[in-house]
């Protein structure tokens, strides 16, 4: 008997395991989309990561299926992630040329330069910074910067959005600018409320104000308050 104990101890411990492959499991491809017994390809997806509800997938960094939407309760349950607003800077053209690179380009003030023939990834140029006025000509110094933080919106009503608009606004070129790493990181996911860069205060809060209206954000009252004190010195 003393034999078999390992034995009995095994079949123990495995039946108090969660069943992966069991029908209801969600699966986490390796794409990072979490699909459900509904969706359309959730037979087709072998290699996966299996978790028991949507709300643990996403909250692992997973997101949904193009055109799919978690409950309302779902939603309100699910902490911030990047991966609600797509899988990093879209490159919606196929161009190779993602919207970082293509704001590069387009916003840089004399012809830029590649890293090679394919043309993908911009590595000179020349950029005014509107947080400091400062001319900057190393693309590796430079963040695309979301103006309207994403986590800042996700708390402010976009948790609600589809996945398209999540995605249209983490990659709509109004909400983006080309600015200092540094000072990306200095302003993190605040608000003006919060945080206003060294130089174009008034711009710079002005531009925000009318992001939160083309999206219909909800600021909160504090946060509405002190933008309005502002705007109305800028205006003074």
């Amino acid at each position: 008997m003393i034999g078999c104990r390992p034995a009995w101890l095994l079949i123990l411990v495995l039946s108090a395991l969660p069943l992966v492959g069991a029908a209801d499991v969600i699966k986490k491809s390796g794409s990072g989309i979490c699909h459900d017994p509904q969706s359309p390809w959730y037979e087709v997806v072998k290699n996966y990561q299996g978790f028991r509800t949507l709300k643990a997938c996403t909250q692992s960094g997973g997101r949904l299926p193009k055109g799919a939407s978690a409950t309302q309760e779902e939603i309100k349950a699910q902490v911030y992630s990047r991966a609600h607003y797509g899988n990093g800077w879209a490159d919606d053209d196929g161009d190779c040329q993602n919207t970082r690179h293509e704001l590069l380009v387009e916003r840089s003030t004399a012809p830029v330069r590649f890293k090679d023939e394919s043309k993908c990834t911009v590595v000179f140029g020349r950029w005014i910074s509107p947080f400091t006025n400062q001319v900057i000509q190393d693309a590796r110094q430079l963040d695309a910067d979301h103006l309207v933080p994403l986590s800042w919106s996700w708390q402010r009503g976009a948790s609600e959005w589809s996945v398209e608009k999540r995605e249209a606004f983490a990659n709509d070129p109004s909400n983006v600018l080309i600015v200092e790493s540094s000072l990306n990181r200095s302003k993190s996911d605040k608000g003006p409320d919060e945080w206003l860069p060294p130089e174009g205060r008034c711009g710079y809060t002005a531009r925000f104000t009318r992001i939160v209206l083309k999206y219909r954000l909800q600021p909160k009252p504090d946060e509405s308050a002190r933008i309005k004190e502002i705007l109305e010195q800028c205006r003074g």
